[in-house]
C-alpha cells in the first residue's frame, strides 16, 4: 500500500521550522541585548537619564505612598469621628422612640426604625448619607435586607453595652444589592422592654472617590515630575557631554594623523578652558611630532644615502680583497690570515649594508610584496640548506617536522625564506649545540612554522624586545655569525608585509621558540595559529 503525500510524514515537516523561528527570536533578543549593553556602556547621557529616572521614581514613589496614605487616613478618620458624633446625637432620640415599643413585635420595631431614620435624617449632620438598622435579641434579623450586613463580631461588641465601629461592606442604597466599602457604627439602646442594638451604616463611596482622585492626581504629578527631572538631567548632561564628545572626536582625528584639528572654544567657563588647554596640548604635540618626523626623515635619508654611497668603495675593496684572497697561498702566513679576515669582515660589512638598505625601504614605505602560491615545505628546505654550513660549524643538528602533503600559501618566497634563515641562524647561535627543531603546521586559514632551540633562553620581558633594532639578549656572547642586530627586525617587517605574525617565547635555561604565522590566502585576517607559541601548551591558540 502506497502512502499518499501529506500523510504521517507531513506532520514533522510542518513542525521542523519551529526551532528555526525560535533560534531567530533568540538571536534577535541577543542582538537587542548587545545593542542595549553597547548603548549603556558608551552613552553617558543614557546612564545619567536612566539613573535619574530610577532615583527620582523611587523618591516620588515613597513620597506619593506616604502622602496618599496620610490623606486617605485623614479622610477616613474624619468620617469615623463624624459617624460617631452622628450616633451620639441620635442616641437620645432613639431612646425616646424605642422606650415604648415591644421588642418582641417586629412591626413595632420596623416602625421605630423608620421613625428614627426620618428624625435623624431631618436633623442633618456632618457624617453624610447613612441608613439605620435596629437589631434586638428578642427579634432575630428584623430587616433581612439590611440586618445581614451587620458583622457578628460587631454585634457581640455592641451587646456588651459598648459603642463599636467597624469597616465592612454595606449596601450602596437601602434595599439595593450592590455592596460598597462602608463604615458601621453600633451602639446599645436600653429601653423598657429590653436591649436594642442601633446601627448606622455609612457608605464610603464619596470618600473612596476622593481618595481615588487624590491617587490619580499624585500619580500624574509624579509622572510629570519624573519627566521634568529627566528633561533637566538630559539637558544638563548634554551641555557637559557634547563638549566631551567633540573633544573625543577631535582627539580621534588627531590620532589618525590630522594634526591640524582643533576644538572651537566659546566663552570662558570651565569647558572653554578645557578646550583651550586641549588645543594648546595639540599644538605642542603637532610641533613635537613634526620635529620628530623631520629628524626621522633626515635619519632615514642619511642611512639610505650612506648605504648607497658605501656601495661604490665597497665594490672596489671587494675586488681587491678577492684578488688578495685568491693569492694568499703565496703570502707569508700572517698576510694570508689577514687576507682571510679581510674577506670575512667585508662579507659582514656587506650584510650590514644590505640590512640597512632593507630597513630604509621599510621606513620609506617602498617595500613591495611579490606574492604567489608556493609550497611552504620547499621554502623551509631552502632555508635549512642555506644554514647547513653554519650548523656544521656549531656542530648542531637541524630537525624538521613537516606534513606529508603540500602546505601551500600565498607568499613572497624570498622574504619568507629570509625570515626562516634569520630564525634558524639565531637558533643555531643560541642553541648551545643542542638540536634545533623546525615544525610546520597548517589549517584551513593559516600556515605556521616554529623554530625551537634548547639553549640559554630568554629572560622575562625579553620576548617583546627581540624584534627591536640592534637589540641583543647577551652582547658579551661571541657569535660565529657576527650578526648586525637587524635580522629579527627585518623579519618582523617581512611578516607584517604578509599580514602575518612573528612571535617569540622563551624561558631562561629552557631555550626559545619563534613562531611565524601567515594567512593561506592574501588579504585574509588571521584569527589563530595552527601551532602553539609555548611548546608546553599544545592546545594554545594565541593571537597577536
Amino acid at each position: 500500500m502506497t502512502q499518499a503525500p501529506g500523510g504521517n510524514g507531513a506532520v514533522p515537516a510542518a513542525r521542523r521550522p519551529l526551532p528555526a523561528v525560535g533560534r531567530r527570536m533568540a538571536e534577535r533578543a541577543r542582538a537587542a541585548a548587545r545593542a542595549a549593553t553597547y548603548s549603556w556602556r558608551h552613552s553617558l547621557q543614557l546612564r545619567v537619564g536612566t539613573t535619574t529616572v530610577l532615583v527620582t521614581g523611587v523618591v516620588v514613589l515613597v513620597i506619593g505612598i506616604l502622602l496618599v496614605d496620610q490623606v486617605a487616613g485623614g479622610i477616613l478618620r474624619a468620617k469615623k469621628q463624624a459617624a460617631i458624633g452622628q450616633a451620639q446625637i441620635g442616641l437620645a432620640s432613639a431612646q425616646q422612640v424605642l422606650a415604648g415599643i415591644d421588642a418582641g413585635v417586629a412591626a413595632d420595631v420596623l416602625n421605630a426604625q423608620t421613625h428614627i431614620t426620618a428624625d435623624l435624617t431631618a436633623s442633618g449632620g456632618s457624617a453624610g448619607l447613612f441608613s439605620i438598622v435596629i437589631e434586638s435579641t428578642s427579634v432575630s434579623n428584623v430587616d433581612a435586607a439590611t440586618g445581614s450586613d451587620i458583622p457578628a463580631s460587631l454585634r457581640q461588641s455592641v451587646r456588651r453595652s459598648n459603642l463599636a465601629v467597624q469597616y465592612a461592606p454595606v449596601r450602596a442604597t437601602p434595599g439595593g444589592n450592590r455592596l460598597v466599602r462602608g463604615l458601621i457604627v453600633g451602639e446599645p439602646v436600653q429601653a423598657r422592654t429590653g436591649l436594642f442594638e442601633l446601627y448606622y451604616l455609612f457608605p464610603l463611596t464619596a470618600e473612596q472617590q476622593t481618595i481615588a482622585l487624590i491617587q490619580r492626581t499624585v500619580l500624574i504629578a509624579a509622572l510629570a515630575l519624573i519627566l521634568l527631572v529627566l528633561a533637566i538631567a538630559l539637558l544638563v548632561t548634554r551641555q557637559v557631554v557634547r563638549p566631551v564628545r567633540v573633544a573625543a572626536q577631535t582627539a580621534g582625528r588627531l590620532a589618525g594623523g590630522d594634526l591640524a584639528q582643533r576644538i572651537k572654544v566659546r566663552g570662558t567657563d570651565d569647558i572653554a578652558r578645557l578646550g583651550q588647554s586641549f588645543n594648546d596640548m595639540a599644538g605642542s604635540l603637532q610641533r613635537q611630532i613634526r620635529r620628530l618626523e623631520d629628524l626621522s626623515r633626515l635619519q632615514r635619508r642619511f642611512t639610505s644615502d650612506v648605504s648607497h654611497e658605501l656601495r661604490t668603495p665597497l665594490t672596489t675593496i671587494r675586488m681587491a680583497s678577492e684578488l688578495l684572497h685568491a693569492n694568499r697561498a703565496g703570502f707569508p702566513p700572517e698576510l694570508g690570515r689577514s687576507a682571510e679576515l679581510l674577506r670575512a669582515e667585508l662579507d659582514r660589512f656587506e650584510a650590514l649594508l644590505g640590512d640597512l638598505l632593507e630597513i630604509s625601504r621599510y621606513d620609506a614605505g617602498a617595500a613591495n610584496l611579490e606574492a604567489e602560491t608556493a609550497d611552504l615545505r620547499g621554502v623551509v628546505a631552502a632555508a635549512v640548506d642555506a644554514s647547513r654550513m653554519l650548523a656544521e660549524r656549531h656542530d648542531t643538528e637541524i630537525v624538521v617536522h613537516e606534513p606529508g602533503r603540500p602546505v601551500t600559501a600565498d607568499m613572497d618566497s624570498r622574504r619568507v625564506e629570509r625570515i626562516l634563515r634569520n630564525l634558524v641562524g639565531n637558533a643555531l647561535d643560541h642553541g648551545e649545540g643542542k638540536p634545533v627543531v623546525i615544525t610546520i603546521g597548517y589549517d584551513d586559514h593559516a600556515v605556521a612554522i616554529t623554530v625551537r632551540d634548547h639553549g640559554l633562553g630568554l629572560r622575562p620581558g625579553e620576548p617583546g624586545l627581540v624584534f627591536n633594532r640592534f637589540w641583543r639578549g647577551d652582547p658579551s656572547r661571541s657569535r660565529l655569525t657576527g650578526g648586525t642586530g637587524l635580522g629579527l627586525a627585518i623579519s618582523l617587517e617581512d611578516a607584517r608585509l604578509h599580514d602575518g605574525w612573528l612571535q617569540a617565547w622563551g624561558e631562561r635555561g629552557r631555550g626559545a621558540q619563534f613562531r611565524l604565522t601567515l594567512p593561506r590566502h592574501a588579504g585574509h585576517t588571521l584569527m589563530s595559529s595552527p601551532l602553539p607559541l609555548n611548546p608546553d601548551d599544545p592546545d594554545e591558540d594565541d593571537e597577536e
